[in-house]
């Protein structure tokens, strides 16, 4: 069957949708060389896939071709690298400095040869789940790479910072990582995995946890204000988990999945909501201290 003509109307909301990515990843890019910081350009490759993986789900929308599944298995699956990593260099950084405050000993390992072993296998394990690869191939790859990313979490001694929430977070956040792709990989062969539970362990856990941990800490930050949870935050953390437990359950569970699909929208939405709430008041007032 020959592909639709393309509909003006689409293009024109096609070319508005493209651009916004378009013009960050041109944002960027000036930044990275006129600043000379070429270590950032990781990121605008990343921002260049992301471009593309939209482009193609656009084309099938358009009616060009059928690339739309390819398309957000390709943006799904650089988010996820991102959180690899980027979670990799902010994670152990940010528990080493609240551990050193505290004086404890304990503090994560240094970046080596595990950490790139662990980023080597998430990346083949997720170009072979784009490239559709067969199941022989990507399974051992996405298993090996959950679990070398649970190896690498645990070497930064996240069970330590859990009087700290705001920091206990980010490493809640990489543990969905881990699972998420131990169940991407196992959900390619066995049925008691249902592909849909796995990619909301990676989507609404992983990605919806690091997006609300990160912004949260950035906006304290940039704010001038003490990098601490208060009830508000924690229950922000709670929400967000609850909402991928329950996602992930009501296709994991032979009943019930209505009420489980409810709570989990209803904890998603709250999680965000709150977070306007709590945190949107502080992006219009001046900087502490200033």
């Amino acid at each position: 069957m020959p592909p639709r003509r393309p509909r003006p109307s689409r293009c024109s909301g096609t070319c508005i949708d493209l651009s916004f990515l378009a013009a960050l990843l041109a944002a960027v890019a000036r930044e990275i060389v006129a600043g000379h910081n070429w270590r950032n350009l990781p990121m605008a490759a990343a921002l260049a896939l992301l471009l593309m993986a939209n482009a193609l789900v656009h084309a099938q929308a358009i009616g060009l071709a059928e690339t739309a599944m390819g398309g957000m298995r390709l943006g799904l699956a650089v988010l996820l690298i991102m959180i690899a990593l980027v979670g990799g260099r902010i994670i152990p950084s940010f528990t080493r400095n609240w551990l050193a405050k505290r004086r404890d000993a304990r503090l994560p390992r240094t970046f080596g040869a595990m950490d790139r072993s662990a980023l080597t296998a998430t990346i083949l394990g997720l170009a072979g789940w784009v490239a559709a690869l067969p199941s022989m191939i990507v399974v051992p790859l996405l298993i090996v790479a959950g679990l070398a990313a649970a190896i690498r979490l645990a070497r930064w001694r996240g069970a330590l910072t859990f009087p700290e929430p705001l920091l206990f977070v980010l490493h809640i956040g990489h543990g969905w990582l881990a699972i998420g792709l131990v169940m991407l990989g196992a959900s390619e062969i066995w049925h008691g995995v249902p592909p849909a539970s796995a990619l909301h362990a990676l989507t609404v856990g992983a990605i919806g946890t690091m997006t609300l941990a990160v912004m949260k800490r950035a906006t304290l930050s940039h704010t001038g204000r003490e990098l601490t949870a208060g009830i508000g935050t924690i229950a922000i953390f709670l929400l967000i988990n609850v909402a991928a437990v329950a996602r992930i359950g009501a296709g994991l569970a032979g009943g019930g999945y209505q009420f489980l699909l409810a709570l989990a929208g209803v904890a998603w939405i709250g999680a965000f909501v709150l977070f306007a709430f709590f945190y949107g008041p502080l992006l219009l007032r001046a900087r502490a201290g200033s």
